[in-house]
């Protein structure tokens, strides 16, 4: 009887599975708010009335650093932001004495992934969900869309440009490392040095872009210069300006 019981039991410890953890990074938008948080509030309202979705469903970093706030004022910031559904994942730069139960984890060490995944889901407004396109590729400097990327699709790749053969259509969005580089129309989101790339730009045959943004400076549509729009245009960064020309 007692041998029949251990033999139970080393089959049930034998036949148990194994928990596997793996490790995937993913490509946040982080928000580095400033004081008085009305202002800063309000500015964020703006930009997601003026580019509707832009935060939805999408991880978000918030970064306090240097910011001198207590516990109270940063509860109530990230409640301010969840009545916009913009839902904080991580907190970085914060002091150990400003966090506690129920707020995000600590963050630090951000950097881009060695590989994106991209996996195709259902077309836009199948089931509800968008599509999203996210190739899965090897560490290179950059990648080549051959194909338009259409409305609900995002193409994202930290490590370097992205290069789109046809165009990006309304509600659609490319996310690069490095500079993006369109081959028709923009109609949709650019965003060029999305870790950290200042010297990033924007090239597209025919301006009609929802919003752009460098190194997280952003303009919107009603914000470029009418003479620009349906242009062949480049933008780059100037210290805190997106500036922009036609190109020859």
């Amino acid at each position: 009887m007692v041998n029949d019981f251990f033999t139970q039991m080393t089959k049930v410890l034998t036949d148990a599975r194994s928990i596997r953890i793996k490790g995937r990074s993913f490509l946040a938008v982080m928000l580095s708010p400033d004081l008085p948080f009305d202002d800063w509030l309000a500015r964020l309202d703006d930009l997601a009335a003026r580019s509707a979705g832009f935060f939805l469903g999408r991880p978000v970093v918030l970064d306090v650093t240097d910011l001198q706030i207590d516990r109270p004022q940063l509860k109530e910031l990230i409640a301010e932001l969840a009545k916009r559904n913009v839902s904080i994942m991580g907190i970085e730069g914060a002091r150990p004495s400003i966090l506690g139960a129920g707020m995000p984890p600590a963050l630090k060490g951000g950097r881009s992934a060695s590989s994106i995944e991209v996996q195709p889901n259902e077309p836009a407004g199948s089931a509800g969900k968008p599509a999203v396109a996210e190739p899965r590729l090897a560490t290179t400097q950059s990648i080549v869309i051959r194909e338009p990327v259409r409305s609900g699709q995002s193409v994202i790749f930290p490590e370097g440009d992205v290069t789109i053969i046809g165009s990006v259509a309304s509600g659609a969005e490319v996310i690069a490392g490095g500079s993006v580089h369109i081959y028709g129309a923009l109609r949709g989101r650019a965003m060029a040095g999305s870790i950290g790339n200042a010297s990033a730009r924007i090239f597209c045959r025919k301006l009609e872009a929802e919003l752009v943004a460098i190194d997280g400076i952003y303009k919107m549509a009603e914000d470029m210069a009418p003479n620009l729009r349906g242009q062949a245009v480049q933008l780059w960064l100037e210290e805190d300006a997106i500036m922009a020309e036609k190109l020859i």
